[in-house]
């Protein structure tokens, strides 16, 4: 169920010498991928989860400072493939991260960058204040698509999905950053990983066609025991869900852009 581990006590410091992170845990849920079959029009699927949570003590903040502490997260590798037997591929893509232009792109909500999230994903402490603060700051992820079983630039929505293929790699890192000057301190980093390989068979029944292959289950994440520097392309936009370009990559032919970025 990935690590969880204890790492320290809160001491009399300044802020910088002196949050410090409690215990954190890190896992992706055991069940396997679920298929749905329900639509006539797409496949859907739903991995499992993965889950970060981390419980924090920062000590007083003697001056007027603000501090949030909470999770970020970047995508490293993307490759996510939608195949049509002889037709060809239809492909989600991140061009610059594809092409080796970057070393990471954000994976913010979109809003609330650089962070995850802002609900349970961040804790803000405004100072001054007297005594230690401590709370949990939590994430979690999961992907839950639709895929055509037509080829998406046909006109004919006659099922041809043959196979469907993703692997993405992804660092998370917990926290703290000073409101005003920027200062940015890496608390943890966690590295993680979601693969899936569902073949398909279009010529059966609806409900009866997808088959989710090795691996069932996902390997667990790694708490780093040295943190890892955050690239720039992780804390601006775009983010990953905004940069993403669908393509379909023919057999013969040119490659198609079907739906373009957002931004």
């Amino acid at each position: 169920m990935g690590c969880v581990q204890s790492l320290g006590r809160c001491k009399p410091k300044g802020f910088r010498e002196g949050v410090c992170v409690l215990d954190l845990s890190a896992c992706i849920d055991p069940d396997p991928t679920s298929v749905d079959e329900s639509s006539s029009v797409v496949l859907r699927y739903r991995t499992p989860h993965f889950r970060a949570s981390a419980r924090v003590c920062v000590p007083p903040v003697a001056a007027k400072e603000t501090w949030t502490v909470g999770w970020i997260q970047a995508c490293n590798h993307m490759e996510f493939y939608n195949k049509y037997g002889a037709k060809g591929m239809s492909s989600w893509e991140l061009p610059d991260l594809r092409d080796g232009k970057i070393q990471a792109i954000s994976d913010s909500d979109g809003v609330n960058y650089p962070w995850y999230g802002n609900t349970t994903e961040t804790c803000t402490i405004v100072g001054p204040t007297k005594k230690d603060t401590k709370f949990t700051v939590s994430m979690n992820d999961n992907f839950y698509p639709s895929v055509t079983w037509g080829v998406p630039v046909s006109d004919s929505n006659a099922p041809m999905l043959s196979s469907i293929w993703r692997d993405q790699s992804f660092t998370t890192w917990l926290v703290a950053i000073n409101q005003a000057s920027g200062e940015t301190l890496v608390l943890q980093t966690v590295r993680w990983r979601m693969r899936l390989h569902i073949e398909v068979d279009a010529e059966k029944p609806l409900g009866k066609r997808a088959r989710l292959c090795e691996p069932i289950a996902q390997e667990q994440p790694q708490v780093l025991v040295k943190n890892e520097p955050i690239p720039p392309n992780a804390m601006v936009k775009p983010n990953a869900n905004d940069a993403q370009v669908l393509m379909w990559r023919p057999r013969t032919g040119e490659p198609v852009v079907v739906i373009p970025p957002k931004y």
